[in-house]
């Protein structure tokens, strides 16, 4: 309510006006609904003013549908363009931006039922900062899993953003995250009117102190990084670890990897661990292709143009086994009781190298049953000098 107050100052005909300004006005200032309505709309808003229930049961109906129409609105406008392109990626963008556009718009209406109902100074206030908190949060939301999906869509144009690859894309996610979580968290103190200097620098010391007390999971933190930065395998690698474990990785994650070994045991590594081994990944070097080798040996006096000749056959014999680079046969070496034979050929995928080996040896055995290739096995021969017993 405004009112004014005439003082006259002793001594003069002077007469000052003073305008003052109830605090219930000044906290309800920038809420007056009936600054927001059309002039057409205000009879039918001061006679619903009259009834709070009502007022109140008629703006969330209202707020309801109007968010669902500038939701249908925003889908189906952004729709039209999204069609156009030939990924999906946007098409589920559009569908994630949609749902903060609704909540947005109902509880802005929410906002305006708490400044209709005239409530006291304190709870007012704490409602308006709760749906403006809730705002955030429901962007921040949308946001955290829009990330993924942007990075993804800039990622397929190699074109105009090439530091965007498969490789690099998780880390990109995690500083993209922190940064987001860091604004909507800064927003919503300001929104409660808390002072942020002093939380950072309160930050700061527990910082320090968790440093010290948390130093394996920061090693294991920043050597995720390191290894999302390097790339020394990725998702879908198979890899060999110093410690003999193969398997697939199925994740980098940001304190540990995980691979899956041929058995379908997860394998989860820390990350300061396995940034400090030896790794072999299989799947590396200028494709995916990997060489087998397939020892055999044969008795002396076999004819070995034969048995290259049988070898190859296996080799070409297999579809499995890529015809570039061609499979060859190598003589390695004369054993004691055997000429050894290596058959090398490449396989498409690290994962096949057991089968295929299975299948390999198998057929190399029929063959040269079958060619009259004789595979010897190690003999001792054994002389007696003289019979004790005699």
């Amino acid at each position: 309510m405004r009112f004014s107050q005439e003082n006259e100052t002793q001594g003069s005909g002077n007469t000052v006006a003073v305008e003052t300004t109830s605090g219930e006005e000044q906290a309800g200032a920038i809420f007056d609904v009936a600054d927001w309505l059309p002039d057409a709309l205000l009879p039918y808003w001061d006679s619903l003013a009259a009834y709070p229930l009502l007022l109140t049961v008629t703006l969330i109906i209202a707020g309801f549908l109007v968010g669902k129409v500038v939701q249908w609105l925003f889908t189906h406008g952004f729709a039209r363009v999204a069609r156009k392109t030939r990924t999906d990626l946007d098409d589920r963008l559009v569908l994630l931006v949609s749902k903060p556009v609704f909540s947005t718009v109902f509880l802005l209406t929410l906002m305006l039922v708490v400044a209709a109902l005239a409530l006291p100074d304190g709870l007012s206030s704490a409602f308006i900062r709760i749906l403006l908190t809730l705002i955030i949060l429901s962007w921040a939301r949308a946001g955290l899993r829009t990330i993924r999906l942007v990075l993804e869509l800039m990622g397929k144009i190699k074109h105009h953003f090439e530091i965007l690859e498969e490789r690099t894309i998780p880390l990109f996610d995690i500083v993209f995250r922190l940064l987001l979580i860091g604004i909507a968290a800064y927003i919503v103190f300001m929104i409660w009117g808390i002072d942020a200097t002093a939380w950072l620098a309160s930050a700061g010391v527990l910082g320090i102190v968790l440093g010290f007390a948390a130093k394996d999971t920061l090693a294991n933190l920043f050597s995720g990084i390191f290894i999302v930065a390097d790339a020394p395998y990725k998702i879908g690698d198979f890899i060999v670890l110093d410690s003999g474990e193969r398997g697939e990785v199925t994740q980098v994650g940001m304190r540990s990897t995980r691979i899956l070994s041929r058995d379908d045991i997860e394998i989860t590594i820390p990350n300061a661990v396995i940034a400090n081994s030896k790794i072999i990944n299989e799947s590396g070097g200028p494709w995916k292709k990997e060489r087998i080798r397939i020892k055999v040996g044969v008795a002396y006096g076999s004819d070995l143009e034969l048995v290259s000749e049988e070898l190859l056959k296996v080799a070409h014999s297999n579809e499995h086994i890529v015809k570039l680079p061609e499979p060859r046969v190598r003589l390695r070496a004369f054993g004691p009781s055997s000429v050894d034979f290596e058959l090398l050929c490449w396989i498409d995928e690290p994962v096949l190298r057991g089968r295929l080996s299975h299948e390999l040896y198998m057929l190399v055995y029929k063959r040269f049953g079958e060619a009259g290739i004789e595979i010897p096995y190690q003999k001792v021969d054994l002389y007696i000098k003289e019979n004790p017993s005699a």
